[in-house]
C-alpha cells in the first residue's frame, strides 16, 4: 500500500504600504482668548462647523487642550501658523 501525502507551497506575499506620518493639531487653552474667538478662529482656519467649533472650543476649556485636525506635518503647518497668527497657542504633536 502506498502512503499519500499533499505537497504544501510557501508563498511569500508582499504588502505594499505606504506610511505616512500623520500627526495632530492640538489647541491648548490659555487666559485670554475669548470662546468666541477660538469658535470663529476654528471655522475659518480648521473648515469646523459652528458646532464642532464649539465642542472643541469646550474641551480646550475643559480639559486644557483639544486636537483640532489630523494630517500630515506639511498638511497641518500653514493651519498652526494661522492660529497662531490669531494669538491662539497651537503645536503639531
Amino acid at each position: 500500500m502506498k502512503a499519500a501525502y499533499q505537497e504544501e507551497e510557501l508563498v511569500d506575499v508582499l504588502e505594499a504600504v505606504e506610511t505616512t506620518d500623520v500627526m495632530d493639531l492640538v489647541v491648548f487653552n490659555d487666559d485670554f482668548n475669548t470662546f468666541d474667538h477660538v469658535i470663529n478662529t476654528l471655522i475659518r482656519v480648521c473648515k469646523h462647523t459652528p458646532e464642532q467649533a464649539e465642542q472643541c472650543t469646550m474641551l480646550i476649556h475643559y480639559k486644557g487642550k483639544c486636537t483640532v485636525k489630523t494630517g500630515t506635518f506639511d498638511f497641518l503647518r500653514p493651519l498652526r501658523e494661522a492660529i497662531c497668527e490669531a494669538g491662539i497657542d497651537a503645536r503639531i504633536l
